[in-house]
């Protein structure tokens, strides 16, 4: 991102899992969204179109898309309670091509029992792929929602190395 940039600003790109609309705020990126989201995304009333305050993601995007591990340190803000803060800061922790459970972010974050609200809160994650909910799975190694849809989210992890081995097969001739 642009840094000293003031007002609310969104660009479209295009991507292998279809157009990306990415929205920032004062500087801070507050939203990456898919095409045909699952829940509308927030763009600012005075938001204008600016390409080139997202030069830097879209260029680290690129690379993601050509299948390099990227650090995607850009300003972000979050707007979500403080439990859905939680959730997403622990999705950033999850390693490029690994996959982890929705336990498992409940544990991470010290809430165990919370599964149920963890899954919410990866659903309404407004940063995607940067912040990778694409890579929380189900317990039992399921490709389970995911709010770009089931397909772009293989899709990802296909580009990561992050399929799990024993679901892969069978999802990939499922999409055949």
């Amino acid at each position: 991102m642009r840094t000293g940039v003031s007002g609310n600003v969104f660009t479209k790109v295009a991507s292998p899992v279809g157009e990306l609309l990415l929205v920032a705020e004062e500087g801070s990126l507050i939203g990456l969204h898919f095409e045909n989201p699952r829940y509308e995304p927030r763009l600012p009333s005075d938001c204008r179109r600016d390409d080139d305050v997202f030069t830097a993601v879209v260029s680290r995007l690129d690379a993601y898309f050509a299948g390099e591990a990227v650090d995607f340190e850009v300003s972000m803000k979050f707007e979500g309670t403080l439990f859905q803060r939680r959730v997403w800061e622990a999705l950033r922790t999850i390693p490029h091509g690994t996959t982890i459970s929705y336990a498992d972010v409940a544990e991470r974050i010290g809430a165990p029992k919370a599964v149920r609200a963890v899954g919410a809160a990866v659903g309404r994650n407004p940063i995607a792929i940067i912040v990778p909910c694409h890579r929380v799975i189900g317990a039992n190694g399921d490709l389970t929602g995911f709010g770009g849809g089931l397909d772009r989210k293989r899709h990802l992890l296909t580009l990561e190395g992050g399929l799990p081995a024993r679901r892969g097969a069978r999802l990939a001739a499922m999409s055949v």
